[in-house]
């Protein structure tokens, strides 16, 4: 879900979100700047001289002030001798204090104008040292606009008046509350973070509960999690009534299934509790196994839509019923510990890894449910929704405002899928599963405890495709990735000749076989030069793809999307 816009949205042509989260009266904010605003691009050379070891955050929650009061302990280790770190944090969290190896800092040796906090060491640090910086912090949290897609803090409160608080940062970055290195490859190899909220508030978190401290008032959750994405760290606060079970996989090892829920909603929410094992059991067959397992699968019910938050998945579907047997939603955002937390992209540039396989997943699982018209159902609302504005990979270092505000945007998420769809039928259904494996785990042949979560990028997977299909399908990937306009594929029929031809974009090679059903025949055409001819008799029925295997320029598409535009703007819609 994107920075979060979430998959549904490639689906849905509403305007707009009718929500049902009760939001307290926000107050005036300095903007963010740009430094903060930004997520990814081009890693600063600092930070690459670096390795993110741990992070130990404390952090206090304060609803009735819309306030937190925090410090991060960060261990890093050297790449290459460095003098200086180089991280992350919304400058409207003013910097109290900074301690490096447990003595305070001068501050005069600490910078953090713009959101880029530059940390001078007493000491340069040689290959292999590592290094302990404390930071003490404290204000009002970036306030989301519109959480998830504009994120930050949401600051609500519960249908009688209890406080709901939850994050959302994936588009702006992890600095909008905690120091850090706002970039895909920052995250770091262990989290301990530490939640204070006020009695009788809970606070679930990320990974596995270490355990919950009184102190007065107050209380304090402590959760451990490993190699956190770093946008997946998340802060959740509320009134919550929980729901447990545990969960034996078909490898063998036992899952625990953690859900917190709001009070009132205990009948809905155990309805979508008991759809956890079906959803777990679904990805493991398909995928492999759960990557998390020693940890949980976890969900909590947020004020805002979703997120795939690490082990903490949040969920504010509020339990919609669309006829498809399961609550899309959950299911997409679960799909992202594989595609997203196990397998982290490299860049933003490579976000279509996480969102066109999570959002294929949607499909993939209403055919185990509802059978092929469920499959092509998915399908077919992603058609209309792909734009084709700007390749789906751009092939250079991105920002996340690059992909999602001036490049392929939702494309990623439903023209990826749709991409997917005819990969997997152009080179079967054992090479695209095996490829799909070796891309989340690295191996073919994953279990429990020889795999860990990793980087991943577009070369990757292309250069999986070909070493498991022993094909080179580069030709295929060039247009589909790296073009913004589809294949067209120009059919003409004269006498009893159908006469193909595709024609790709800047006349790339596009060698895509293309089935022709003539009667009750079907026929497979190589289009080895980007054409084919077959012969048909006269007055035959003839459908070409008639098992919608491509993925092509289709006028009729173009057609509904242009006179979709000129009809009014409905106010309200049932999905986003």
């Amino acid at each position: 879900m994107h920075a979060l816009r979430p998959a549904l949205l490639v689906l849905s042509l509403a305007l707009c979100l009718d929500s049902h989260a009760a939001t307290t009266a926000q107050p005036q904010q300095p903007p963010l700047t740009a430094q903060t605003e930004s997520s990814g691009g081009v890693m600063p050379a600092e930070q690459t001289r670096v390795h993110f070891d741990h992070a130990e955050l404390h952090i206090a929650v304060d609803p009735s002030k819309q306030r937190i009061d925090a410090s991060a302990t960060l261990t890093f280790s050297a790449r290459s001798p460095t003098d200086v770190l180089l991280l992350d944090l919304d400058r409207n969290l003013p910097i109290s204090a900074i301690e490096v190896d447990g003595k305070p800092l001068a501050a005069a040796s600490w910078s953090n104008p713009d959101g880029r906090l530059r940390i001078q060491l007493p000491r340069k640090l040689a290959t292999g040292d590592t290094v302990h910086a404390t930071v003490h912090y404290a204000g009002q949290p970036h306030i989301a606009k519109n959480a998830p897609w504009d994120g930050g803090f949401v600051w609500s409160h519960t249908a009688d008046g209890q406080p709901w608080v939850g994050s959302a940062v994936e588009g702006e970055g992890c600095d909008l509350f905690w120091p850090c290195i706002d970039h895909p490859q920052g995250k770091p190899d262990l989290v301990d973070l530490y939640v204070t909220v006020p009695k009788p508030l809970v606070a679930p978190g990320n990974g596995v509960l270490i355990g919950v401290s009184d102190d007065g008032d107050t209380r304090t959750y402590h959760w451990r999690a490993k190699h956190p994405t770093t946008y997946a760290i998340s802060i959740n606060v509320g009134p919550f009534k929980e729901l447990q079970a545990n969960y034996r996989s078909r490898y063998g090892n036992t899952i625990p299934l953690q859900y917190w829920y709001l009070e009132g909603n205990e009948q809905q929410a155990r309805a979508l509790f008991n759809e956890f094992p079906r959803m777990l059991d679904f990805n493991e067959a398909v995928i492999g196994p759960y990557p998390f397992g020693d940890e949980k699968m976890g969900v909590v019910e947020t004020p805002y839509e979703g997120m795939e938050h690490q082990t903490i998945n949040a969920y504010g579907n509020h339990y919609k019923k669309d006829g498809s047997g399961f609550d899309w939603l959950l299911q997409h955002e679960f799909a992202h510990e594989w595609f997203g937390n196990q397998m982290t992209n490299a860049d933003w540039d490579d976000m279509w890894l996480h969102e066109a396989f999570a959002t294929y997943m949607q499909p993939l699982y209403s055919q185990s449910i509802n059978g092929d018209m469920g499959y092509y159902a998915w399908l077919q609302r992603m058609r209309l929704g792909v734009e084709n504005h700007a390749p789906i990979v751009s092939g250079k270092s991105e920002t996340e405002a690059q992909v999602y505000d001036h490049g392929p945007d939702q494309d990623i998420y439903g023209k990826g899928a749709l991409m997917l769809h005819s990969l997997r039928q152009l080179i079967g259904d054992q090479a695209f599963f095996d490829s799909l494996r070796v891309l989340v785990y690295g191996r073919p042949d994953p279990k429990p405890g020889n795999f860990a979560p990793h980087y991943a990028d577009t070369h990757d997977f292309i250069a999986i495709v070909n070493k498991v299909s022993g094909r080179d399908l580069s030709w295929f990937f060039n247009v589909y990735l790296y073009e913004a306009a589809l294949p067209k594929l120009d059919v003409q029929r004269q006498g009893d000749t159908l006469s193909l031809h595709w024609q790709a974009p800047h006349d790339r090679p596009f060698p895509m076989p293309v089935e022709v059903q003539v009667d009750d025949a079907v026929h497979v055409l190589p289009m080895d030069r980007g054409t084919g001819a077959l012969a048909v008799p006269t007055g035959a029925l003839v459908i070409v793809d008639p098992h919608s295997k491509l993925l092509r320029d289709l006028p009729q598409v173009t057609e509904y999307q242009q006179w979709l535009k000129q009809q009014p703007k409905r106010q309200k819609a049932t999905q986003n």
